[in-house]
C-alpha cells in the first residue's frame, strides 16, 4: 500500500494537467544535468580502466608478469647467463598462483638491409613460449615454430621496423651483433605484428633461443632468464614478494644467485605513471557529482517555491514538516532516477560506438595506443550508479529543509 508521501509525489510529478510555467525547465535543467554528469562519469571510468588494462597488457605481453634473472645482471639486453634445472622449472610451475612458465634469452644486435640499418634486440624463445599476444598482435604472415631438436633461421618483426627497413614477409635480412668480434646471423621473416607500443615494437625481432644459445657461446641450460604469468593479476605483489625471499635461497649449478622482480618492477615509470591517473577520474567523478547535485538542488528549490501554496495547505490540514519533505525528497528521487536513465544510456552507447568503431584516435608514440580504448564492466557500472544516486540524495536533503521555514498563513495567500 502506498504511502501519503508517495502518492502526493507521484501526482505532482507524473500530472501532466499542471500548467506551471517554471516547472517544467527547472525539471529539465536537472534531469540533463545528472544525465550529462552520469555519462561523463562512466565515459572517464570506462577510458581509464581501458587504458590501464591495454598499456599494462602491452608491457606484460613483451615481459610477463614475473622476470627471474641472474642477480649480477645489469639493466641492459646483455645479460649474465643462469642455468635453469628441469627441477627449479617444476618447482615454478606447481608454485601458487603461476599459471606458466617459459625461458628467454635477449641479445642487442644491429639489423641491416642493403640500404638501411636499425639498432634492435633479439629475443629467443622456446618451444613453452606463450603466442598469446603475438598472435592477438600479428598483422601479416604467421607464428614460427620453435623446434627443440633444431635450430630456425624464422623470426617475426613489428611493421614499425619493416615500414622502416623496407622488409615483408618471406625477406631475408643480416643481423651484425658485437662481442669479441663481430659475429653475423641470416634471419628469414614469416610474420609480422603490431602492438601500437612503439618503444617496444621498434626494438623487438622474436627468435629461436638456441640463437642467442650459439651468439653467446652458452650451454643447453643456460638462458637470460624465466618469464612467469600469473593467474590473478591483482595477486601479482603477493606473489613476486614471496617469490623473492623463496628463489633467494635457491642457486644455480654455477653458483648464480636467482633474482625476481615484477612487470611493475621492471617498468616502474610506466605503472607510476598509470596509477596517476586515478587520480585524475577520482576528481572527475567528484567535479561532475557536484555538478549534478547541484542542478539537482537548483531544481528542488524551485519546485518547493513552486508548491508553496500547497505546503500551506497540507501544514494546516494537519501534516508535520518531516511529512511534506518526503514529498519533496520523492519528487527528487523521480528526477534523479529519470536523469539517471538517460545517462546510462547515452553513456553506454557512447562507449560501445567507440569499442565497436575506435572513432576517437590517440597517437600511438605518446599514448602506447592507436585509439581511446573501453572498459567498462557491470559491477563497474553499478557501482557508479549507486554512489551518484546516494550523492545526489543526501545533497538534496538540505534543500527540502526549506518546508520548515514555509508558514501556512502567508503560504496560503502566496501565488
Amino acid at each position: 500500500m502506498q504511502s501519503f508521501e508517495f502518492y502526493i509525489a507521484k501526482k505532482i510529478h507524473f500530472s501532466s494537467g499542471d500548467s506551471r510555467q517554471a516547472t517544467p525547465p527547472a525539471v529539465r535543467i536537472a534531469m540533463i544535468g545528472i544525465a550529462l554528469g552520469l555519462a561523463v562519469m562512466i565515459l572517464s571510468v570506462a577510458i581509464v580502466i581501458g587504458f590501464k588494462k591495454e598499456v599494462r597488457n602491452k608491457v606484460i605481453g613483451f615481459g610477463s608478469h614475473i622476470q627471474i634473472t641472474n642477480f649480477d645482471s645489469n639493466t641492459s639486453y646483455e645479460s649474465v647467463p643462469v642455468a635453469v634445472s628441469d627441477s627449479l622449472l617444476d618447482y615454478l610451475r606447481s608454485y601458487p598462483g603461476i599459471r606458466h612458465v617459459e625461458k628467454f634469452a635477449t641479445k642487442s644486435g644491429i639489423l641491416k638491409t642493403e640500404t638501411d640499418f636499425q639498432g634492435i634486440v633479439i629475443k629467443g624463445i622456446d618451444e613453452n613460449f606463450d603466442w598469446s599476444f603475438f598472435r592477438d598482435n600479428l598483422k601479416e604472415g604467421e607464428l614460427f615454430t620453435v623446434d627443440p631438436d633444431k635450430t630456425t633461421t624464422d623470426v617475426i618483426i613489428s611493421h614499425y621496423l619493416s615500414n622502416l627497413l623496407g622488409l615483408k614477409v618471406g625477406d631475408s635480412f643480416h643481423s651484425y651483433f658485437v662481442q669479441e668480434d663481430v659475429r653475423a646471423r641470416k634471419f628469414t621473416i614469416t610474420g609480422i605484428y603490431e602492438t601500437g607500443f612503439v618503444d617496444y615494437d621498434k626494438l623487438f625481432v622474436i627468435v629461436d633461443i638456441k640463437q642467442v644459445r650459439r651468439l653467446n657461446g652458452w650451454e643447453k641450460d643456460q638462458v637470460s632468464g624465466l618469464e612467469l604469468l600469473v593467474d590473478d593479476y591483482d595477486m601479482l605483489d603477493g606473489i613476486a614478494e614471496n617469490l623473492f625471499f623463496d628463489m633467494a635461497q635457491i642457486q644455480d649449478r654455477d653458483g648464480n644467485t636467482f633474482y625476481v622482480r615484477s612487470v611493475k618492477d621492471l617498468n616502474p615509470m610506466i605503472f607510476n605513471w598509470l596509477e596517476v591517473l586515478d587520480m585524475n577520474v577520482i576528481i572527475i567523478l567528484i567535479l561532475m557529482m557536484a555538478v549534478a547535485g547541484f542542478t539537482m538542488i537548483s531544481g528542488l528549490l524551485i519546485i518547493i517555491l513552486e508548491r508553496t501554496n500547497m505546503i500551506g495547505i497540507l501544514k494546516a490540514l494537519g501534516q508535520n514538516n518531516a511529512s511534506i519533505r518526503k514529498v519533496f525528497i520523492y519528487i527528487s528521487v523521480f528526477l534523479v532516477g529519470k536523469g539517471m536513465l538517460w545517462g546510462n544510456i547515452f553513456g553506454i552507447l557512447l562507449c560501445i560506438i567507440q569499442s565497436c568503431f575506435r572513432i576517437v584516435k590517440l597517437d600511438p608514440s605518446i599514448y602506447y595506443l592507436d585509439a581511446v580504448p573501453i572498459d567498462l564492466s557491470l559491477p563497474t557500472l553499478i557501482l557508479i550508479n549507486i554512489g551518484t544516486l546516494l550523492a545526489s540524495i543526501l545533497m538534496i536533503l538540505g534543500p527540502s529543509h526549506l518546508v520548515s521555514k514555509i508558514e501556512p498563513a502567508k503560504s496560503i495567500r502566496f501565488e
